[in-house]
């Protein structure tokens, strides 16, 4: 037993799995970022999907347990949630000056063991707590990797505010210099993110501008954090933009396969440049 909680806390700092492909992009699109006033009668939606082509509906809906952040870092209520063939939509009220966080956040582990000369995947949604449960005695080449995934957007109603960006020290996650419900096209934008709750230098910065279905050209930017984990941005179009940030990928490029390493994490989110 004893060698066996060995060889999982070892694996779990040392992964080779076979790196997968991002075929298409997830996103959350709210209906406006930035709203002027509060109360019973204030309203944002929010679409949620995973496409080609952004911010359109056109491959599968958004299957995610999203969740709402008040602007003084409560739990708020999503309503209105349904689902259908292309997309997930949801209803907030704004009922609150300040900055709203919607979003989900997910934690798991993928891996494999030997057993008796046959290699044996984790079970789907095995979690960090549950992995000494799911691997028998006597399991050799034990190999495992921590996976993150976390998609927010930000909705200000009034002035913007901070307590929605308190880090939880999992996975990727922002902290704003720039607040990104502040964003004009022309002015440069610096974000900070943390790795499991630090500032981590080599992130793969992924901006794409929305509206690729008219366009010829992605306006695709690849950026890499600096070593106090910032990036800087230079908004090439207005209108709703995506981000995607991972842990290092083979060859660098968005959509390319994760590089090998025991760590993997993924952040997205969608924010609204304006026009100056």
């Amino acid at each position: 037993m004893k060698l066996r909680t060995i060889l999982i806390a070892t694996a779990v700092a040392a992964v080779a799995l076979p790196a997968s492909v991002q075929a298409h992009r997830q996103w959350m699109m709210p209906s406006m970022t930035v709203v002027s006033g509060e109360g019973a009668d204030v309203w944002v939606t929010v679409d949620a999907a995973v496409s080609n082509d952004l911010f359109y509906f056109e491959h599968q809906p958004l299957r995610a347990d999203i969740a709402v952040m008040l602007p003084d870092g409560t739990a708020g209520e999503v309503k209105n949630k349904a689902t259908g063939r292309y997309r997930t939509t949801l209803d907030v009220q704004i009922q609150q000056r300040g900055t709203y966080k919607i979003f989900y956040a997910s934690e798991g582990v993928m891996g494999s063991y030997k057993l008796n000369g046959e290699e044996v995947r984790l079970p789907r949604g095995t979690t960090a707590d549950k992995l000494a449960s799911v691997i028998p005695a006597g399991a050799t080449d034990v190999r495992t990797s921590i996976n993150s995934n976390r998609n927010e957007i930000f909705v200000t109603a009034g002035e913007p505010t901070t307590t929605v960006f308190k880090p939880t020290g999992k996975g990727i996650e922002l902290v704003p210099v720039t607040h990104p419900n502040d964003l004009v096209m022309g002015e440069d934008a610096t974000f900070q993110f943390l790795l499991d709750g630090k500032p981590t230098a080599g992130l793969a910065v992924t901006v794409i501008p929305g509206g690729i279905r008219y366009r010829d050209q992605l306006h695709q930017q690849d950026l890499t954090t600096g070593a106090d984990g910032k990036v800087t941005i230079k908004w090439s179009d207005p209108g709703m933009t995506w981000i995607n940030v991972t842990t290092p990928r083979a060859g660098g490029e968005e959509g390319g396969a994760p590089a090998p390493g025991g760590r993997r994490a993924s952040y997205v989110t969608t924010v609204e440049v304006m026009a100056p």
